[in-house]
């Protein structure tokens, strides 16, 4: 099975209240949402557990998949591809449970970087969790 995955982490503030979103769309059209407060953390760690949230939930729902992540961090896109080194201790326990997970999968992963525009419904699921979370109702403000 081929999933196209986009995945997005943000933080009101930052570091500051932060969750994610997680759009997984699969060869036949179907599609999966998640969308989660995390805690407090920074947009860069929210950006990493959005992809490792993302990688669980693609092995509930699939037995042997390959995935093309769309990220709009082009910082972790690039870390994760191997471009770039991870420095900050945070980062790289994500990074390297990311790693571990991978390796433990059937098909190939590809991350690729995409305009903020082209992530929006992933974006979208993430203030759905912050504005639960915060008590906005973006309906009404």
């Amino acid at each position: 099975m081929k999933l196209k995955i986009l995945t997005d982490g943000g933080s009101r503030s930052n570091p500051g209240h932060a969750a994610i979103g997680v759009v997984i769309e699969d060869s036949n059209g179907k599609i999966t949402e998640k969308s989660k407060y995390i805690g407090v953390k920074t947009n860069n760690v929210a950006e990493y557990t959005a992809v490792r949230e993302a990688i669980d939930l693609a092995r509930g729902k699939h037995k042997n998949f390959s995935a093309e992540f769309f990220i709009d961090s082009e910082l972790i896109v690039k870390q994760l591809n191997g471009e770039y080194k991870v420095k900050d201790q945070n980062l790289k326990k994500l990074y390297f449970e990311i790693k571990e997970m991978i390796l433990n999968l059937d098909g190939p992963i590809k991350f690729t970087h995409v305009k903020r525009e082209q992530n929006k419904r992933a974006d979208a699921l993430v203030n759905k969790a912050l504005d639960k979370y915060c008590g906005v109702d973006r309906e009404r403000s």
